[in-house]
């Protein structure tokens, strides 16, 4: 009989092992089997994140190259505080000065005193209280269970801000390091003084924070992403490839506009900060910070982006088969879409206003009647429809004149008044002119 040659069986895991050394790349293919694909996915997103803030601070000014300023001047505080306190004054204790001077430089130097102020009260309290505790008892552990709750609920007092947890782990420093005298107090004391001072004093005078521009950067921001919206809701409304989940993808993507705006608020809050106790000092040194715009721009903005919410909510209840509300014919939302289109080109257009003004030889002011014009025109054909609409299909009807109230409104927030004004009156020039004469 004919021998029937044996399957081969599974390889061993030695056998695998071997495999994966002799081929190039095995052990780097064996690790991505072992973490998984999503850790190797992550690593490799967050090194893309990083090597585009490094490109970003090689480019210009920007918040990657604030961050780097701010980090080199904590590191620079704290060297400072060192050499002051361990070389000059030879102080037994050196390590609280580059520590407290090193956490005391913040994003604005209004905080920077603030907190400068909190963790001082924080650290000598707990110095304090630890001392007076191990004075008392005269044990370590006594000490601690006699100190620590009531640094704890001090901690939790609001007037500390985050730093009343400094005065807890201070007193466990304080009473790990072994016996207290007034001696060690007084050099720990003296030492968050100087580290305080030295801290606040790096972050006033060398390159003060100053974040007035990310105010204009999220503004613009806030602007191109509306705009951004409203030309996709506008390009697949004019193909009429569009249902119920494509108007739930519009609904999250105008959602995501109320985080930006988020962002905007929290970057007002920060350029205000900036310039607290700093805008006679920067003035005086002809540093003069930049202007931004007005706090009505973000009220403005807000606005606009909850008629976007407004539009795609309105859009995604048309598309939803159980529910009454049916959408417009195609024909009419390719005119709807045109006029999208053009509110959402305006947004882009003050988006790069905020950020220098256009980038072609036409200027806005042109643009923008250009198009007052051309939405005047979609509008008063959208309303014919609507007027046509209005005795024969109730459920269209509603949809398309809440459609059209929230366009409406989207362009008489996204379009300065006085260009509207001057289009109108142009307007109507324009017919007085081709009026007969009655004479």
């Amino acid at each position: 009989m004919t021998r029937v040659p044996e399957s081969p069986g599974p390889p061993s895991p030695e056998d695998s092992r071997e495999a994966s050394r002799g081929r190039p790349g095995g052990r780097w293919q064996a690790l991505v089997r072992l973490l998984g694909v999503r850790p190797v996915h992550a690593v490799r997103t967050e090194a893309a994140r990083i090597g585009r803030s490094v490109r970003a601070i090689g480019r210009g000014p920007g918040r990657e190259r604030d961050l780097l300023v701010q980090s080199l001047k904590a590191a620079g505080a704290a060297l400072l505080a060192w050499v002051v306190a361990k070389n000059l004054m030879g102080d037994p204790m050196a390590l609280m000065a580059p520590w407290v001077a090193l956490v005391l430089v913040q994003a604005t130097v209004y905080s920077s005193l603030r907190r400068a102020a909190q963790q001082c009260t924080a650290i000598c309290a707990g110095t304090l209280l630890a001392s007076g505790a191990e004075a008392v008892t005269g044990d370590t552990l006594g000490a601690l269970a006699i100190c620590l709750p009531l640094l704890m609920l001090l901690a939790n007092w609001s007037r500390f801000g985050d730093q009343g947890v400094y005065g807890a782990t201070t007193a466990v420093f304080t009473l790990a390091a072994g016996s207290v005298s007034a001696a060690s107090v007084g050099h720990r004391l003296g030492q968050t003084l100087l580290g305080a001072v030295i801290g606040v004093t790096v972050n006033a005078l060398v390159l003060p924070p100053i974040h007035l521009r990310d105010v204009r950067e999220n503004l613009a921001a806030v602007a191109r992403e509306t705009g951004d919206v409203l030309c996709a809701v506008a390009g697949e409304l004019s193909d009429g490839d569009w249902d119920a989940r494509t108007a739930a993808d519009w609904s999250r993507r105008s959602a995501r506009l109320e985080h930006r705006l988020e962002t905007l608020h929290s970057a007002r809050r920060w350029s205000r900060e900036s310039l607290r106790l700093m805008n006679g000092p920067l003035r005086a040194l002809r540093r003069v910070p930049s202007s931004v715009p007005p706090d009505a721009e973000d009220e403005r903005w807000s606005r606009i982006t909850g008629y976007v919410r407004a539009l795609t909510r309105t859009l995604a209840i048309a598309a939803d088969q159980d529910r009454a509300p049916q959408p417009p014919d195609p024909e009419v939302l390719a005119t709807y879409a045109r006029l999208l289109e053009l509110i959402g080109q305006a947004c882009r257009a003050e988006g790069d206003r905020l950020l220098g003004g256009p980038a072609d030889g036409r200027s806005g002011d042109e643009d923008t009647e250009d198009g007052e014009r051309t939405r005047r025109e979609l509008h008063h054909r959208l309303e014919e429809v609507l007027r046509e609409h209005a005795g024969r299909e109730a459920a269209r009807t509603t949809v398309l004149g809440s459609l059209l109230l929230q366009a409406e409104s989207l362009w008489a927030e996204a379009v300065p008044a006085a260009v509207r004004e001057s289009v109108r009156q142009g307007a109507a020039a324009g017919t007085a002119s081709r009026a007969p004469d009655t004479e």
